[in-house]
């Protein structure tokens, strides 16, 4: 039996519908995401911590779960909210539905509202905090739900419980997810053996799918560093299928003691929260352009880089959030269909000499990527990875590893020649 939950934004629009996961409130900044599968990704994306998720695409869970799918090893999201969900999955991967998911992990699900209703208020008004309230049908445990509720029914309980709402802030958000990854991380001989089963390969810019063995060759024998901000899974996986030797390291770890490692090139991860929050990361990532290690921002990694760098950046209205995202390379007009979760920009007007803007978004013309002339460099804002997504841009691991194949002092401005 479903009971009765709600989601009240902190402009005071409510929205009744039904529990599913876990039963209790939680408040959490309001987000939509627009793709139409992945949601496995999506719950276990680090990025998305504190955050409550609505899935624009009504029917969610119709292949179960599936940990192999898995970005980290426990959902990040704060709360959930679907059109509908499905009670009989089918997949022959599928290790159970998404309710006992939800439940298992303690993340608060609402579904059975007009999520179409929900997403145009946060595009128009722009992403703003949330309470989800959900029942459970048991009064001792439904104390603080139920005091909620009542709330709503006059006009002085309802504005305190929207000042609450508002209060809440994310914070420490790259602190909270370090390492969230590192349970479902696999050898290389196990992504190697998936790629192989399920044609997972890397494709090139033409999307034209290579042999992994083929795709291995490129890298082997390079040892790469993956500064971990709330890194997904799949950044390692793409790594390693190009035949590169992959350490994991935690944010915080000192460019002199990252130097120490001897990596032939360093990738940073995406990860959650307000780039700008991060001063001390901010600090070493300066120090690291200066040692010549090729690097690839991904992301917050990206945001990162481009603040070491000397720019600015903004929070987005509503932000990039789906796997239908395009985006535009400059060099050569081409447009990509990308996989995006993010919430803050890098201000394109704000490049120092020695950056330039390499991809918009064909939407906004917001900064999707940067090309650096001051050190062996290269940073996006989208998901290169995907999972899930399009494989589109899966070529810039690709290039990547050719940049620690070029001579040392070699720039990075003639290597998109193809």
């Amino acid at each position: 039996m479903a009971h009765t939950a709600y989601i009240v934004l902190a402009d005071g629009h409510v929205f009744e519908g039904k529990s599913f996961g876990a039963a209790g409130c939680i408040t959490g900044e309001a987000v939509f995401t627009t793709g139409m599968t992945g949601y496995l990704e999506t719950l276990t994306d680090p990025s998305y911590y504190g955050q409550i998720v609505t899935q624009t695409f009504p029917l969610i869970g119709n292949y179960g779960v599936i940990p192999d799918d898995f970005e980290s090893g426990s959902p990040c999201v704060r709360g959930y909210v679907v059109r509908d969900w499905c009670r009989a999955p089918s997949n022959f991967r599928s290790e159970g539905d998404i309710d006992g998911f939800l439940k298992r992990h303690r993340i608060v699900g609402l579904y059975g509202i007009d999520t179409r209703a929900l997403t145009k208020i946060i595009r128009e008004c722009g992403v703003m905090n949330a309470r989800l309230i959900a029942l459970s049908g048991d009064s001792a445990r439904d104390a603080e739900a139920q005091a909620d509720i009542r709330s709503l029914g006059d006009a002085a309980g309802k504005a305190r419980l929207l000042a609450e709402i508002r209060s809440y802030a994310i914070t420490d958000a790259v602190e909270a997810v370090v390492g969230a990854a590192s349970s479902v991380e696999h050898s290389a001989e196990y992504v190697f053996s998936q790629a192989a089963a399920y044609r997972a390969v890397p494709a090139d810019a033409d999307g034209l799918k290579a042999s992994a063995d083929e795709a291995a060759k490129a890298g082997r024998g390079k040892r790469v560093a993956l500064y971990d901000y709330g890194a997904k899974a799949n950044i390692r996986r793409e790594l390693l299928k190009r035949g590169a030797e992959v350490l994991t390291v935690p944010a915080n770890l000192p460019c002199g003691e990252l130097r120490a490692l001897k990596p032939d090139g360093v990738v940073l991860s995406n990860g959650p929260g307000d780039p700008t929050d991060n001063p001390a990361l901010i600090a070493e990532l300066r120090k690291l352009t200066q040692t010549g290690i090729p690097i690839f921002g991904i992301c917050l990694g990206h945001q990162l880089l481009a603040l070491a760098a000397g720019a600015r950046t903004e929070k987005l209205k509503y932000g990039h959030r789906g796997a239908n995202q395009p985006v535009k390379e400059l060099a050569t007009g081409r447009v990509y269909i990308s996989s995006q979760n993010h919430g803050y920009a890098v201000v394109s007007g704000t490049l120092p000499q020695g950056a330039r803007l390499s991809f918009v978004n064909a939407n906004d013309g917001t900064c999707e990527g940067v090309e650096y002339a001051d050190f062996p460099g290269f940073s996006v804002q989208f998901h290169p990875e995907a999972s899930a997504g399009p494989l589109d841009t899966g070529f810039l691991f690709d290039r990547f590893v050719a940049l620690l194949r070029r001579p040392a002092g070699a720039g990075t401005e003639s290597r998109r020649a193809r």
